[in-house]
């Protein structure tokens, strides 16, 4: 009997133990949503966080560079986003090829809305040093890296940095040193000086391009700097490239990339690559030792997190132990930013890298928020910047409070939506060539996917209430067609597509029978058609089509056997599956074919979407 009560005494003592680490230095957050990716799929067969909207800032284009950046340069990766005196501002780092392989430098593009970017011009040029300074031995160049982008100032002044250092690489001892210049209000910028030089080097105002901030004549921007360089949580940014042999930092200890928030109860959560994480008591000044959280599986992409519009906090990364293959970019999110739940996409696609450089792996890379402090844009949005491919730059806008399901019936006329604002409820991915748009058209608002990109597309989804009995209808302008086929499936949560329906480029509308595609009618231009698919979304069942009222399939079999759908997806070209987990990120291959010059635009309309249960 003794022994039996020493037991339950022993395993209550372990099992409360257990438990308390969570939210403490031991386990500062944990994800319990249990639900992890399929690596097979793009989607990983997640549900999407509903609204979620995605927009290519930057398309490179090496043989046309004036319809990019003016360089051609196609590795561009490491962006970073602020929101200040009514515009976002997105800062990025490029390449003409490869990682890490000189030269390189520092671009800058603005937005009113987070939609239309205009052309990026350089903020920090490639370095040139000092006549007489010679290149260290083993070293190729010079090159740039930075972890942060964006300081607001307690008075409002915007103030944008970047870190030089020796290729390949720029850490420690091959680091020279942080770069700042002021942002004005008027789209000018001030002079580049360095505000910190590496603590593992000999480098100073004597033996460098820049000069040090404090020899500036302007009073408030040498006081600005102080503020930035006293402020020991905002610069833990910087720590990966200068580890600090001066004690400049706060921690010792610390890992790649940080990014962190503020706990109601005033706690702050760090988070770094590779599943780590530490908890400050003491509001950023210290951090605890940083630990790998068992239950946030990563690689080397970053992690981001922050405190949401909602009260709420979110957590973006990509959920794999890959660091060649970064898809899908996913969010979790939670009540009290220590317990995550509800995995869900927030970009599940992955189109083809166009050109081959060193290191640039695949999918939405090196993810960041809006910093603490770096400003609130308009509504109740999460903005996030990531590199595609370490190609392309983009940004996404996830609506909050962060939801994946619907639980209603769905009647979307688009009337009361705003031309140029977002698509309500809609998730949309939205290439430069490719856009996704709501429009005005004869007096009347409805979606445009138009497309003139020969390696994307455009897609728009509408998630609706998951059912096994379900009517759809919707209608469909074709306004101009191309050589790529405009896809319309109806999804299951998983990504299964049991409904498949097809304009081809001569404007056949086919339906898939079970596997296989027949022609049931065709599409003129410019003129509405109507679509309507009641669904028996069971593992054995079937749908009929209605087009212009007409019944053209009955009971045609499912491509694929599910037991529920959720989920419409218009899409201006063919499902993709590559690259997959086996295609290699480092095979050298030319540019993909005509790249650069866009194809035939296709033009298609979508209105009057309604979906309800049998």
């Amino acid at each position: 009997m003794k022994i039996f009560h020493v037991f339950v005494f022993v395993y209550a003592f372990v099992s409360f133990d257990l438990f308390a680490q969570t939210g403490s230095v031991n386990e500062p957050v944990r994800y319990i949503g249990g639900v992890t990716i399929d690596p097979n799929v793009h989607e990983g067969r997640l549900r999407y966080a509903i609204g979620t909207e995605s927009r290519q800032t930057i398309r490179v284009n090496r043989t046309h560079p004036e319809l990019a950046e003016g360089y051609g340069w196609t590795y561009n990766h490491a962006s970073n986003l602020a929101y200040w005196n009514g515009e976002f501002y997105q800062q990025y780092l490029s390449n003409p090829v490869d990682e890490h392989i000189p030269p390189g430098h520092t671009l800058l593009t603005t937005s009113k809305d987070g939609r239309k970017w205009e052309k990026p011009m350089v903020i920090f040029p490639h370095y040139i040093p000092p006549k007489g300074v010679k290149i260290p031995e083993g070293s190729t160049g010079y090159m740039m890296h930075q972890r942060m982008g964006f300081y607001v100032s307690s008075d409002n002044r915007l103030l944008t940095v970047a870190f030089y250092g020796h290729s390949e690489d720029p850490f420690m001892a091959g680091g020279i040193g942080r770069v700042v210049r002021e942002i004005y209000k008027d789209g000018s910028m001030g002079p580049i000086y360095f505000i910190r030089y590496t603590s593992h080097a000999d480098w100073n105002a004597n033996n460098t391009s820049f000069p040090f901030y404090t020899e500036s004549k302007d009073e408030g921007f040498v006081k600005i700097c102080n503020e930035l360089l006293n402020n020991k949580l905002i610069t833990l940014q910087w720590w990966d490239e200068d580890r600090g042999l001066d004690g400049f930092y706060s921690i010792k200890d610390a890992r790649e990339a940080i990014s962190y928030y503020h706990r109601n109860d005033g706690n702050v959560i760090a988070l770094w690559k590779r599943s780590a994480t530490a908890l400050s008591e003491d509001g950023g000044v210290t951090f605890s030792e940083p630990v790998k959280s068992p239950t946030l599986i990563m690689a080397g992409g970053k992690n981001w997190g922050q405190k949401t519009e909602d009260g709420r906090y979110a957590m973006v990364y990509n959920p794999i132990e890959m660091d060649e293959h970064r898809y899908p970019l996913t969010v979790i999110s939670s009540d009290d930013g220590i317990i995550f739940d509800d995995m869900l996409l927030v970009q599940g696609e992955v189109p083809p890298r166009r050109f081959f450089g060193r290191w640039k792996d695949y999918g939405p890379c090196y993810v960041r928020g809006i910093v603490e402090g770096n400003g609130d844009a308009p509504g109740d949005d999460m903005w996030l910047s990531y590199s595609m491919n370490k190609e392309d730059i983009w940004v996404s806008r996830v609506p909050t409070p962060i939801r994946y399901a619907v639980n209603d019936d769905v009647e979307d006329d688009f009337e009361n939506m705003k031309v140029g604002e977002g698509i309500v409820d809609w998730n949309t991915y939205s290439p430069k060539w490719a856009p996704v748009d709501i429009i005005e058209e004869n007096n009347n608002i409805c979606v445009q996917l138009k497309d003139k990109d020969p390696y994307d597309y455009a897609r728009a989804i509408r998630v609706f209430e998951e059912g096994t009995q379900v009517e759809l209808e919707f209608k469909i302008n074709v306004q101009q067609l191309s050589e790529e086929p405009f896809d319309v499936d109806v999804v299951d949560r998983y990504g299964n597509r049991p409904v498949r329906i097809s304009i081809d480029a001569h404007g056949k509308i086919m339906a898939f029978d079970g596997s296989e595609a027949k022609v049931l009618a065709s599409a003129k231009e410019n003129e509405w058609i109507d679509f309507k698919i009641q669904i028996d979304a069971t593992p054995y069942g079937k749908y009929s089509l209605w087009v212009n009222d007409e019944k053209l399939a009955s009971d045609f079999q499912l491509a694929e056997a599910v037991k529920s759908v959720e989920r419409i997806s218009f899409r201006t070209g063919a499902y993709r599956d590559l690259p997959n987990r086996k295609s290699n990120n480092e095979a050298i291959h030319p540019p993909l074919p005509g790249a650069d010059e866009p194809s035939k635009e296709a033009i298609y309309y979508i209105d009057d979407f309604k979906a309800s249960h049998l």
